[in-house]
């Protein structure tokens, strides 16, 4: 009597012969299927398995920030995980490239059996917006309707239950506002970081009116560096910041941007420096969604000009609307604008600075 395996095959654990026969080709009934549909199901499905990766990954990070504590060492564990989700996103675009071997011929062999379905309907995509932050009324609309009008049963209630819960977003401006170093033990870094400022504009000014230009380019010149200053001096005011806010022109609130700003700056400081990739890599996934999108974009317009889309939609029209419009870490971007040279960096005092360097002390 042979004993029973208990062994895992490569094909069972990977359900193979369920993932493999998956690929049901509308254009084929009846008649000879088009041939490119094959690679237009695979990419897609492949898309789908990399949202589900990517919304694990996401997950995973978003229950380590809901601890009203976070430890140390989980942010390094969430930068690993966001670096994937990153080069996820970078494999997503690079299948465009795939995708784009298909010509707008071959595409139009199969399109007419598609409609009405549409990649708006991607439901894992639209979890994927929800969690990162994207508001409903943040929304570009889609025919007219509310986005999750297009799901029913379950998958309607798991985005309406998302819609009600923190997204990354909300979960990282808590976590920003939190940091405890903006005015800690005599250092007020608003005030100090204001102080820097005006000294590095006031020696540009100087540095203009020394130089060997006409008095127009000077005018020109100092004009420019006086409507910084006023961009300065809008973003650290906390009453201006909030008008902001209430306008729609920011997000992020004050005091998480100024945090945001002094992580960004002490980028350098050990202590500092996974918040710091941490936030790159906010900055990053939101520039490689939009560089998705806009490749998305191109692809149509090559493929379908001006047609409607399969769903509905007003084809490259509504994508295009959705690539600097559903961007929502912008603000975090946009710290570069407030950044100055390590030269007018206001020195940290030395309390301060050993909380947060790797301090070992034998006493």
């Amino acid at each position: 009597m042979s004993e029973e395996t208990t062994s895992v095959h490569y094909i069972n654990y990977l359900a193979l012969d369920k993932v493999l026969d998956s690929q049901n080709l509308l254009s084929g009934k009846g008649k000879e299927a088009a041939h490119e549909e094959m690679l237009f199901i695979i990419i897609h499905q492949t898309y789908e398995l990399w949202f589900k990766q990517i919304l694990h990954e996401l997950d995973s990070a978003m229950v380590l920030f809901k601890a009203d504590k976070i430890d140390e060492s989980n942010i390094g564990v969430i930068v690993g995980r966001m670096d994937r989700v990153n080069k996820i996103m970078t494999t997503l675009v690079g299948q465009l490239d795939i995708l784009e071997t298909m010509t707008s011929l071959d595409f139009l062999e199969f399109r007419d059996h598609l409609s009405p379905a549409s990649g708006f309907q991607s439901h894992q995509f639209r979890k994927l917006e929800v969690m990162l932050g994207l508001k409903l009324e943040k929304r570009h609309q889609f025919g007219g309707c509310p986005y999750h009008s297009h799901f029913e049963g379950e998958k309607k209630r798991e985005i309406l239950d998302l819609e009600e819960n923190e997204s990354l977003f909300s979960l990282v401006e808590k976590w920003l506002e939190r940091i405890p170093f903006l005015s800690m033990e005599g250092f007020d870094f608003t005030k100090k970081y204001e102080e820097a400022v005006n000294e590095m504009l006031e020696k540009e000014i100087k540095g203009i009116n020394a130089a060997k230009l006409t008095d127009e380019d000077k005018t020109l010149r100092i004009r420019m560096i006086d409507e910084n200053r006023k961009y300065f001096e809008r973003v650290l005011s906390d009453k201006e910041h909030n008008k902001a806010i209430a306008s729609g022109e920011t997000k992020l609130s004050y005091k998480a941007t100024m945090s945001a700003l002094l992580i960004n700056l002490y980028r350098d400081e050990p202590i500092l420096h996974l918040p710091y990739q941490f936030l790159r890599s906010l900055v990053e996934l939101d520039h490689k969604i939009a560089t998705w999108r806009f490749r998305h974009v191109q692809m149509v317009e090559k493929m379908l000009g001006l047609k409607i889309g399969t769903g509905g939609s007003s084809g490259q029209g509504y994508l295009k609307q959705t690539v600097d419009k559903h961007k929502l870490f912008t603000d975090l971007a946009n710290i570069s604008t407030l950044m100055i040279s390590r030269s007018y960096l206001p020195d940290l005092p030395k309390n301060i600075k050993d909380k947060l360097s790797f301090n070992y002390n034998t006493k």
